[in-house]
Parts: structure tokens; sequence; C-alpha cells
């Protein structure tokens, strides 16, 4: 065991160089592995020329051959079984060991203990080129990221250039790479990466590892629970995924991303540096070309490429996609409920039901619908109006009292309102309307004048209509309402012509610039 840990082919270098051997044993080396390997060397007349070109292992074995060869008494597992078995999840080497010492009572053959258990499997592992199953399960985590490193896109005509922020994402298993360029870093291109990411991947994960940003989450306290916001958690709820943020600070919680984006900036961001891009989807194109060409290389340290081993070994076990894809949705916090039923998102009108009149609920916004809750309860849900719209009311009849449905004022709607009061404060109304270039101008004109009606009465506003008439041409709020407040309209005709001052008295046509006009 001795000379096992020494290198021969450095004893051997260094005798060819002319050191004795007590001058090799002071670089390190006991002075008596090294006169073993000296004695070795001359009685099988063996020489550094002769080994130079060998590696450390088969030096040692040239000089002694069969040492440190031997037949274990232990039962030996089935490690290929092993490797695979560690790649299912909450399988562990304890519990395979446990079955591997249940299996050799069973056949009365001796099983190794746990330690040897474990070393043997890495060794295993080593000579396979394989990857550990130890440290990373295949299938179980994504880590993601935005890069610090940038691109741009130019404008051809003007010269312009514009930032745009690289989405990372990495499967720590097989070391999966995938990139995405977004516009900005925003909760909605953040959320469209994440859809983006698990269809390129094929499938989704469990546990989605980010750092703490504000796109994703809201608070990661030292104790306590995280909170994320209701996007990032929805679309974790969508995949049937957990999000398990990276420590504040501890950038080694997502070590296998936080290496990737050093690796993107080389195989991704370098390679392209001469290149101008024009549109997004140019340059999506070409940074999606450099990244499969990236998870294409072969592993320096272990046998095949990411995506040789993600193909063979990740992707079966990652879990299948929702068949219903996932709508990116924004959120709208804290909105008043009208006294008309309706909540306003866009210059557009949305009735919930009337018992929320005056509640502040929280509106979902995707790119089809809007989703109205008051607290964790949908109340409503409504198709939202296309691009441009404004002043649309969308009014369902269950949300409106009695199942009437919510009409906007409009001419005929103020027209009918008056007629069913009477004639004059029809005429009046359409006075109004016949003073404005167009109705909608006359609108809130008209409806002051027959709210009246509901402080006082549709007969008193009736008859302090005909009084105003009388007088002006075309009268407004400001005239009906002095008449109603002294009570002009329930004095007989005599009565109120001779005691215009106990209420105010109305002005006549002539006050008015334009006279009966």
């Amino acid at each position: 065991m001795m000379v096992r840990k020494i290198k021969a082919k450095l004893v051997l270098r260094l005798r060819a160089d002319g050191l004795t051997g007590r001058q090799i044993a002071l670089q390190g080396m006991s002075r008596h592995s090294v006169a073993s390997v000296i004695d070795a060397a001359d009685r099988e007349g063996i020489s550094w020329d002769d080994v130079a070109d060998l590696d450390e292992q088969d030096v040692y074995a040239r000089l002694f051959p069969g040492r440190g060869e031997h037949v274990s008494v232990h039962a030996q597992p089935d490690w290929e079984q092993v490797h695979r078995e560690l790649a299912r999840v909450g399988v562990t080497l304890k519990l395979l060991h446990g079955e591997y010492c249940d299996s050799c009572r069973a056949s009365g053959t001796t099983a190794m203990g746990y330690d040897r258990f474990c070393k043997s499997y890495q060794q295993h592992v080593l000579i396979a080129g394989a990857a550990s199953r130890v440290g990373h399960k295949a299938g179980q985590i994504v880590e993601v990221d935005w890069s610090g490193k940038a691109m741009a896109l130019t404008d051809p005509v003007t010269g312009a250039s514009t930032r745009v922020w690289l989405f990372v994402a990495t499967l720590p298993f097989s070391r999966m790479a995938f990139v995405e360029p977004c516009l900005d870093m925003r909760q909605d291109s953040w959320l469209r990466a994440h859809v983006a990411m698990f269809d390129a991947f094929g499938g989704s994960v469990p546990r989605i590892v980010p750092d703490n940003l504000k796109t994703g989450v809201i608070s990661h306290p030292r104790e306590g629970e995280v909170v994320l916001n209701d996007a990032y958690r929805e679309l974790a709820a969508h995949y049937s995924a957990a999000v398990l943020p990276g420590r504040v600070g501890k950038p080694k919680d997502k070590a296998s991303v936080e290496g990737t984006v050093g690796n993107i900036a080389t195989a991704v961001i370098a390679s392209l540096r001469d290149r101008q891009f024009a549109s997004l989807a140019e340059l999506r194109a070409a940074v999606h070309e450099r990244v499969a060409a990236f998870n294409a290389q072969p592993f320096q340290k272990r046998a095949g490429s990411r995506l040789s081993v993600f193909t063979a070994e990740e992707r079966p076990l990652l879990r299948p996609l929702p068949v219903v894809p996932f709508q990116i949705a924004t959120w709208a916090y804290a909105r008043r409920v009208q006294r008309n039923g309706h909540v306003v998102f866009g210059r557009n009108f949305y009735s919930v039901p009337y018992a929320h009149i005056g509640a502040a609920v929280d509106l979902r916004v995707t790119d089809a619908t809007i989703e109205v809750f008051a607290g964790d309860q949908r109340i409503a849900s409504h198709v939202l109006a296309p691009p441009g719209v404004v002043n649309d009311y969308r009014t369902l009849d269950a949300h409106v009292p009695d199942g009437a449905r919510y009409e906007p004022w409009d001419a005929s709607r103020v027209r009918e309102w008056a007629a069913r009061i009477g004639t004059a404060t029809t005429t009046v109304v359409n006075r109004v309307f016949e003073s404005v270039p167009v109705d909608e101008q006359g609108l809130d004109a008209a409806l002051a004048v027959l709210r009246l009606s509901r402080r006082y009465s549709t007969a008193r506003l009736e008859a302090a209509a005909g009084i105003a008439l009388a007088s002006v041409h075309s009268p407004r709020y400001a005239h009906l309402r002095p008449i109603l407040e002294s009570g002009q309209d329930q004095h007989p005709l005599g009565q109120r012509a001779s005691t215009p001052e106990a209420g105010g008295y109305v002005r006549g046509a002539d006050y008015y610039a334009g006279g009966a006009q």
C-alpha cells in the first residue's frame, strides 16, 4: 500500500535526471517506497524511456505486477442497477444498501458495509464515466436566473441599439442549458421565458430554484415563509412545481445556473459578438442555435455531453407538460367597484355582483380574459375588451339586482326616462340636447335635471319644468332646483306670481343673451 501512495513514474523520471534515492525521497516521499520502486525497476529491467509514454497506473502495474489485486469476499451489487435506481425520486444509497443486505442474507453471501458500499459506487461512477446520482437527482430541479451580460438589437436604418437580456436555465443533473433572449426583465418576460423553457425541455420538474428577484419573489425572510407574487405562484402550480428560491447572498444554492451563466457568456455572447441582429426573432434563432451546439459539446471530465445525458437519462424522468398551455396573467390590486356595479380596467367597465359595490377587488388579466377576485374567491369573469376599445360595458345579468341588465346612458335612454315623468320634463330634456352639437355633450346636463325626481318627486319635477319653460327657453338644473327648493311648484299660480321673494324667482327670457332664443 506504501508504494501505491507514491508516483512511481515520477520516481523513475527523477532517477533518470541523476537524483539519488535519498534526494528523490526529499521531494516528500518515503525512502522505503522510493527504494521499492528503484529495486523493482532494476529487477524488471525498466528504465524511464520504457515508461515515458505510459500513465501512472500502467507504470505501477509493470513494476509490481499483480500487487493490490484481490478477490473481494463481499457480494458485488449490480452497480448499473444501483445507478439507475438512484435516479428515482426518494431513492438513496442508504435505502439501496439496506435492500442489498437483505438480498445477501437471503442468499447466504457476505454483504459489504455501508461505507464500502458508497465508496464502491463512486468508483463505479468514475470508471463508467457517468454522473453521480448523489449530488443531483435527474428530472428533479431546474435552476433559473438572468444573465448579467446582455446582448443588443441594432436598427438597420438609424443604428440605434436596444438592450436584450438573457434568461438562463439549467438542469443540474445533466447540465442541460436553455437560454431565451428578452427585451426586458419584467414579470411578463420572466413568465414567458419559463413557459418556453419547459416547452424546450419537453417536460417539467417538481422544483424551480430562482434568485430572489422581484419578478418572482416578494420576500424571502431569514425566518418564516417565502412569499411569491401571484403570477409566479400560478405558473408553478400550473406545472405542479414548487418554487424554492436560493438563500439571499448564497449563490452556491444555485451553483449550476451560476456556472452556466459564465459559460453562456463565451458560448453565446462572445461567439455572436461580430453579428448584428435587427429583430428579436432573428436573435432568438441565433441564440438557440449556439446553445444547441453548447449542449452537444463533449464533457471534459465526464462521458457524453449535456444533450446525450439529458436525452438518455433525464428526459424520461421529466413530468409531462399540462394539456392546457399556461396563460400569462398580470394582476391589478385594490380596484374599487363603482356604484353602477362595474370595475374599471383599461378604460372599460366590467360588472361584478352588486353585493360587492364599493368594495376593493383584485383583477387577474390575461391576453383574452379578465377575472375579478374578492380575496381568494373569484367573483366574476369576462372576455377582455379588444385593444383600442374604450368605454365598453361588459355586464352579466346575474350581477345586477332583479336580473336587469345595466345599460350605459345615452340620449334615447334619457328621453325614455323624461317621457315617464311628463311632457314638460321631456321638453326640457329635448331642448338640452338641441343646444349641443353632439348628444353625448348634453348627457350630464339632462341627467342632472332628471335626478331631481329622486330628491323630490316626479310630479313636482314636472310642475317645476312647466314653470321654468314659461320664462326660459332651455331650462337647466340651475333653473329647476331653486323652484323646487322654494316650493314655487306647490303654490297657486296667482300667489306664486305675487310673492316671488318668498323663494326667489325665475328670470325671464329677456335677461339672457339671445332673448327668446
